[in-house]
């Protein structure tokens, strides 16, 4: 199969005329022609001619070049350039294109169309490494026929450059048709690179000086890596070229940005795959000392180290997993509430050099950036990534393979010993990958399910035939753990690098690719749908990279190019949460793509087309300004451009404020808004409220003597059969005790990425089942004793009488906090049912003042009802049963005065805080006056109450019937009942 070019895509067309309009006004040159002398300067045909050779001619000033730039920023866009930004030595644009969308085409077409246009004839491409420059040669080899029959069959030669190929350099300079050299950096950026050496094979001249004399066109692939030292900006300047451009996704420096199609924009326009994240993380493991190195800070004035532990916390009573910035002497097993499992683990030594960064421990081994500790065995998670990325391949395949689609699977590994090792007499074996995946393949094409994709396949020799991959070896025939900048590394590329379209054939059997990590910067296929990364540590990659190797668009066997999502979905088997892999790629797109997410800028509106005496036009740089200072001045942005929830809010109710002048764009302007907006489902600002003191009301003697009879505070005193808690407890473990067993958990969310940012929603989970780990048992009397203060006496018959201690090997931790927590609820339930309040005295009580210092703010269309019965002016209420209530109390001649009891306002329970809901005072047949402390429900029976919730409850019973003040707690679910039966 041959791979097929489509030459009419809009934004590759907009991309390559962004850049060849920047020189429109240049004189075309009229004709080709042979050099015989080289004496003139200056060539009569609209060529550059030098001593050394032939060299493109620049017959614009900077005034024509930034008029241009400034017209195609416009109409793309973007902010415009100023004159000094153009650049000191020569000119420098940026084209920003999302990895897959065809960055590599776009250029190369764009060289044979300034050629076309201009008949500029010399380029360097300029790449960050061996695998992109053989990705390049590879591209162009694969789109010779292409750009042959676009461009009339015109003459043109690439060079890959190689410092003992001298010859190319002459070629390169002297000849009159398009030239092309491909050349990574490290091969010019330094003085003892053979290029920038005088030579007696260029008759004693520095093979660079036949470059500079051309005056070449340099397109920088990937700046950010290729020049992203001072070092590599001079190495470039050193070409002396005529302009250079930068193509890249995510680029550091941007230097007069001419086009844009950023992740956003690719995924919009669905010229890229959609991503789903699938994770497989653990749950429920908290047996070991589990310890995640995070980084290391040494800018402030003392070191610290982030790391990830297991922490007791008491509020809870459970164990969470938090990371924290820690320092020398500091003890994890102080720190994470005295957990055993920690004990040792004292930090004494912290170190930040880049590269060599550790932490060391009392007692315990070191531990290196990026490792984890006390984690399910590595080996075990790594398995089940394998099982699973087999399983969306397959499934995939089930649904492509009848529409022509090769269906492809790529696994990064960061050692080449893991899958491939040769033994002592130099014969290749399978690493614990390659057995582990022909296990797993195996296992998994035997299922019914897939029966239709291995008719009369041998299993054997099928799973041996579907995988593969590709190692640098050293002089000794050891397979390396390369870089991917060296020489060693060609022969890792070449064949996954020439042989990309019979990679896509049915006819190869390879369907799942093993790579050493260095491969991810160079490599990419169409047919990519699944990307697993096996770390011997959690995935230091970036998100960008892990995506970007298999985001373009699929083709089928006759090389066509598939377009829609339906088709194009990437899977990308993170051994993270998919909602940390959503937030950790929006992060990067923000830091190293540049995109703003949710933020106006001030030329966002300059494209908008309007007509202007009659002809289509754009409104331009200044009218967008003042649309934005409108916005600001609206308190819809704030001074750096973010949306403000003023402006959510106002689009969500199609009221947002446009300046009269605009109105007429205000259709447009709103579509940009909406979608920088994202998510307008918020509460309406302008509804918010400040709830005031009703003065009246609070300085009322109805208030006071209600208030009187309540704000008194007391204590309680409990007494309970011992006997009877180990019982009980006993029981209560034996049947409701749930313990899971330690399990892997595998979900896959769907990432979808606006301009308002990257949304990852979940639409699969389901739980695998590992063998059971090998736990070191805890001390769990200790510990439950520490939690409960019971005896150790107690405890031991309350476990014995239980039945369940076999339970504790499936996962100490989980029983240890479940037995503990049904004990301590045992224990408060029980002290409830002996529990005795008294009133502590006169001068213990909550102080009506405090009503005074209360801040309550709340919104009219959510949760606020006007009050004239209450000390308050609106009640902020909690659930339709309070609004419900609220509406009835002020309705009610009956009720005087009420008030919704403040969240200060605690009666202390053994099971925590209660805070009651109301206190209402009545008025019976115009004399009586009535107290009531009551306790609204959508139901009061007992068993429809959570019995914690019901037995606070009662204790709020005998505090106020402590109180001896004529005050009556009810529980009423019903307004009516209640007030029928004052």
């Amino acid at each position: 199969m041959k791979l097929k070019f489509n030459s009419n895509l809009d934004y590759q067309k907009e991309a390559i005329s962004s850049i060849v309009d920047i020189f429109k006004g240049q004189t075309p040159v009229q004709s080709n022609f042979t050099v015989s002398a080289m004496t003139d300067k200056v060539g009569t045909e609209g060529k550059l001619i030098t001593d050394l050779g032939i060299g493109n001619k620049l017959e614009l000033d900077e005034e024509d070049i930034l008029k241009n730039v400034r017209e195609i920023q416009l109409k793309n866009g973007l902010k415009p350039s100023a004159s000094e930004d153009l650049g000191r030595k020569h000119f420098k644009f940026t084209v920003e294109m999302e990895t897959g969308t065809g960055k590599t085409y776009v250029y190369l077409r764009t060289i044979f169309e300034l050629n076309a246009r201009y008949g500029f004839t010399k380029f360097v491409i300029v790449v960050p490494s061996i695998a992109i420059k053989e990705g390049v040669v590879k591209s162009i080899d694969i789109m010779t026929e292409h750009f042959k029959v676009l461009y009339n069959n015109v003459i043109f030669k690439a060079y890959e450059y190689k410092s003992q190929k001298l010859d190319i350099i002459r070629d390169f300079a002297t000849s009159d048709n398009i030239r092309i050299m491909i050349m990574t950096i490290q091969s010019i950026n330094k003085d003892t690179n053979v290029i920038n050496v005088d030579n007696e094979k260029t008759n004693g001249v520095k093979p660079i000086d036949f470059i500079k004399e051309t005056n070449a066109i340099v397109i920088i692939d990937e700046p950010q890596s290729t020049a992203s030292t001072q070092k590599g900006k001079e190495s470039i300047e050193s070409l002396n070229p005529l302009c250079t451009v930068g193509y890249s996704a995510t680029h550091k420096d941007k230097y007069n940005l001419m086009f844009r199609l950023d992740a956003v924009d690719a995924y919009e326009r669905q010229l890229v795959k959609q991503i789903e994240v699938a994770s497989v993380i653990s749950k429920g493991n908290n047996n070991g000392a589990y310890i995640k190195f995070i980084s290391v800070d040494n800018k402030k004035s003392q070191i610290k180290v982030r790391l990830e532990i297991d922490r007791w916390d008491s509020k809870r009573g459970t164990i969470v997993r938090r990371a924290k910035e820690y320092k020398v002497e500091d003890d994890l097993y102080e720190l994470s509430g005295n957990r055993g499992v920690y004990k040792g683990y004292q930090i004494t030594e912290i170190n930040t050099r880049e590269g060599d960064e550790y932490v060391c421990f009392v007692g315990h081994e070191p531990m290196r950036l990026g490792d984890v500790r006390g984690e399910i065995d590595d080996d075990i998670i790594k398995r089940i990534q394998i099982r699973k990325t087999i399983e969306e391949h397959l499934n995939k395949e089930l649904k492509l393979k009848k529409e022509g689609i090769k269906v492809l699977s790529l696994f990064f590994i960061d050692k080449v010993a893991n899958y491939r090792v040769i033994d002592k007499d130099g014969n290749v074996q399978k690493g614990k990958y390659a057995l582990w995946f022909e296990e797993e393949y195996k296992k998994a094409i035997m299922n019914p399910k897939y029966r239709t994709l291995f008719n009369d396949v041998d299993t054997e020799t099928e799973a041996e035939l579907v995988h593969g991959g590709y190692f640098a070896q050293d002089k000794k025939g050891k397979l390396k753990d390369t870089s991917g900048s060296t020489l060693a590394d060609e022969d890792v590329y070449n064949l996954i690098m020439k042989d990309k379209e019979k990679l896509l054939s049915f006819d190869t059997k390879l369907k799942f690719i093993f790579s050493h990590s260095a491969l991810r910067e160079g490599w990419d296929n169409p047919n990519v749908f699944q990307i697993c990364t096996l770390n011997e540590t959690k995935s230091e990659m970036k998100k960008r990279q892990e995506i970007g190797r298999g985001l373009r668009l699929a083709v089928d066997q006759q090389g066509e190019r598939i377009y829609g999502f339906k088709v194009n979905t990437l899977t990308v088997m993170a051994n993270e949460s998919y909602e940390d892999f959503a937030r950790k790629l929006q992060s990067e797109y923000e830091e190293d793509g540049g995109i703003k997410f949710g933020i106006v800028e001030k030329h966002s509106f300059a494209n908008i087309i309007i007509s202007k005496d009659g002809e289509a036009a754009y409104l331009e740089q200044e009218d967008s300004e003042k649309i934005f200072d409108h916005l600001r001045e609206c308190k819809y942005i704030d001074d750096k451009g973010k949306i403000t929830d003023k402006l959510r809010n106002d689009l969500k109710e199609k009221k947002a404020d446009i300046p009269e002048k605009f109105k007429f764009i205000g259709t447009e302007i709103i579509s940009k808004l909406k979608k920088l907006a994202g998510n307008l489902n918020i509460k309406n600002a302008a509804d918010k409220r400040q709830v005031k003191l009703n003065k009246t009301r609070y300085l009322s003697s109805e208030f006071k003597e209600l208030w009187d009879r309540i704000k008194y505070k007391t204590t309680y005193s409990v007494d309970f059969d011992s006997n009877d808690l180990i019982s009980k407890c006993a029981e209560e473990i034996k049947n409701n005790l749930n313990i899971s067993k330690v399990k892997l958990v595998y979900s896959r969310a769907e990432v979808d990425i606006t301009k308002a940012g990257t949304i990852a929603e979940e639409n699969n989970r389901y739980s695998v089942n590992i063998e059971e780990p090998n736990f070191v048992l805890p001390d769990i009397i200790t510990f439950l004793q520490n939690q409960t203060n019971l005896t150790r006496r107690s405890l031991v018959e309350i476990l014995k009488s239980s039945g369940r201690l076999d339970d504790f090997k499936k996962n100490p931790q989980q029983f240890m906090d479940e037995v503990a927590s049904i004990i301590k609820r045992k224990m408060r339930l029980m002290i409830v049912d002996g529990i005795k309040y008294e009133k502590i005295g006169n001068d213990k009580y909550y102080a009506q003042e405090l009503f005074e210092t209360e801040e309550l703010y709340g919104y009219l269309s959510k949760n606020m009802i006007n009050s004239e019965k209450s000390v308050y002016d609106y009640i902020i209420y909690d659930s339709n049963v309070e609004a419900e209530f609220t509406e009835k109390f002020e309705k009610n001649d009956n009720i005087k005065m009420y008030i919704k009891l403040p969240h200060w306002f605690k009666v202390p329970t053994p099971l925590g805080s209660y805070n009651p809901d109301w206190a209402v005072l009545i008025e019976k047949d115009n004399m009586e006056k009535l107290y009531f402390v009551v306790e609204t429900k959508g139901n009061i029976l007992a068993e429809e109450l959570r019995e914690r919730e019901y037995k606070k409850i009662q204790c709020g019973h005998k505090h106020f019937a402590a109180l001896g003040n004529d005050v009556v707690f009810k529980e009423i679910d019903s307004f009516e009942k209640f007030i029928e039966n004052v």
